[in-house]
């Protein structure tokens, strides 16, 4: 993705996007980079409507945002907690009585 990233901010920038520009964002930022994937990016830039590309990719994002709520629809109910038995002081000590003997 940082190959990406670093193609949509120099084309941002109004700049060409080319092996070297990429090479400078990534070490600018302090990225590592393969040279093989560079020039990958390079040829699949080419021809390619980048502003019709985030077009595309932004329309499509709001439907994705909209679907998420209904595959969540409303979470499992937790089971009520069984209401706990009251007892009073004196069982208590009964108890503790029958462990001295």
């Amino acid at each position: 993705m940082q190959y990406i990233y670093a193609a949509l901010l120099i084309y941002k920038s109004g700049k060409e996007i080319t092996e070297d520009s990429i090479k400078a964002v990534l070490t600018a930022a302090g990225a590592e980079f393969d040279d093989a994937r560079v020039k990958a990016l390079i040829s699949a830039l080419d021809g390619v409507d980048i502003e019709e590309a985030i077009a595309k990719a932004a329309f499509a994002a709001p439907a994705a945002v909209a679907a998420a709520p209904a595959a969540g629809a409303a979470p499992a109910a937790a089971p009520e907690p069984e209401p706990e038995e009251d007892h009073s002081e004196e069982e208590g000590m009964a108890g503790l009585g029958a462990l001295f003997g």
